[in-house]
């Protein structure tokens, strides 16, 4: 199923968010919340070949609870996409991961490539990290119903201080 236009995308993140608070208003655990969540994602949204979550650690993001193939687990601040929305503390919408300067591959089948960066607080807590094997698969509004998804898992996570 593919998601044809700004209509279907809204009913899509409104359900997903439906479904995604069913999961986390009980739990404060934030691992085991993103793993569902990731799980939800993989599950769920069309058009994807890896969803998962990247961790700020020591200076650099550590891979987190993901559904997809294995990945980098490391990446340091400001190189690739993922890098990129850590410092900026900026979305990003990389519609031909191909033509982003510094993307870090560990999907070749990869081709566009959405990036949130997660803050609590005002604090960088890492970023939310979702692939598409096809290009232009995500714009602002896949940036909107993902922010809104974030803001469901700051209410209820208790972040760790790594």
């Amino acid at each position: 199923m593919s998601i044809q236009n700004s209509k279907e995308k809204h009913e899509f993140y409104r359900n997903l968010n439906i479904h995604l608070k069913a999961l986390v208003e009980d739990e404060t655990d934030w691992l085991a919340n993103c793993a569902n969540f990731s799980a939800l994602l993989f599950s769920q949204m069309p058009d994807i070949n890896w969803a998962g979550f990247y961790f700020l650690k020591n200076n650099e993001l550590v891979l987190g609870p993901f559904q997809g193939k294995p990945a980098c687990i490391r990446i340091p601040l400001g190189k690739g996409v993922c890098g990129t929305a850590a410092v900026t503390r900026k979305i990003q919408v990389v519609e031909d991961v191909h033509q982003f300067e510094g993307h870090i591959a560990c999907d070749e089948a990869s081709q566009s490539e959405i990036v949130l960066p997660i803050l609590y607080d005002q604090r960088l807590i890492g970023v939310l990290d979702i692939d598409s094997p096809l290009l232009k698969r995500f714009d602002q509004t896949d940036a909107q119903g993902l922010t809104d998804s974030l803001a469901l898992l700051n209410q209820y996570n208790r972040w760790p201080t790594f």
